[in-house]
């Protein structure tokens, strides 16, 4: 009788470690995202021109910067905060942010009028997301031999990628959808 009662005990075991394990498992399996490191860099476009981002303004775009304007660095000296995920095939989370006149901003997409608008808000980028976020974009190699420059894919709407457009004298930073095999220049950054 003790003998089984033993046994009972060894079976009973791996089932609670089973169940704490899957719980685990669960967990990581969640899209919870933790802020891995923080790479401080420019954004260049095809055009070598950087992403400069006026506040005031409520824009952001692609501008030529002179070596002297790039020392005072307003508005383009980015922080790109890489996290870690469950789910590397999407490519690496990242978020932006940006220094501007000692405030920091990050970098959001929101719907305005039926449309996917890139905005800059004032606040710092969270260590922890949750789930899903409205700040987080896939880091993507652009093209296979081309592993120095990137694209960013925006995670909430697959398929939509950060790209400038002309607008007037302006080449602002937008979301746009990238069609199934093409390859998009405007889509082009490199860090």
């Amino acid at each position: 009788s003790r003998l089984k009662m033993s046994a009972e005990e060894i079976l009973v075991r791996p089932v609670q470690l089973g169940k704490d394990f899957c719980l685990y498992f669960d967990e990581l399996e969640c899209d919870a995202l933790c802020k891995e490191k923080t790479l401080h860099r420019v954004l260049r476009n095809v055009n070598s021109q950087l992403l400069v981002v006026r506040p005031d303004l409520n824009v952001a775009a692609f501008e030529d910067v002179t070596d002297q304007e790039m020392q005072s660095g307003k508005g383009m000296h980015f922080s790109i905060h890489c996290y870690k995920t469950t789910t590397p095939l999407a490519g690496m989370p990242v978020a932006f942010s940006v220094q501007v006149e000692n405030k920091s901003y990050y970098m959001c997409c929101e719907r305005e009028c039926g449309e996917m608008t890139v905005k800059f808000k004032e606040g710092e980028v969270p260590k922890e997301i949750p789930g899903e976020s409205n700040i987080i974009f896939f880091k993507k190699t652009f093209t296979s031999c081309c592993s120095k420059a990137f694209k960013f894919e925006y995670s909430m709407e697959r398929g939509m990628f950060l790209a400038f457009e002309e607008e007037g004298y302006l080449r602002k930073l937008i979301l746009k959808k990238l069609s199934t095999d093409e390859v998009d220049e405007t889509m082009k950054m490199s860090l």
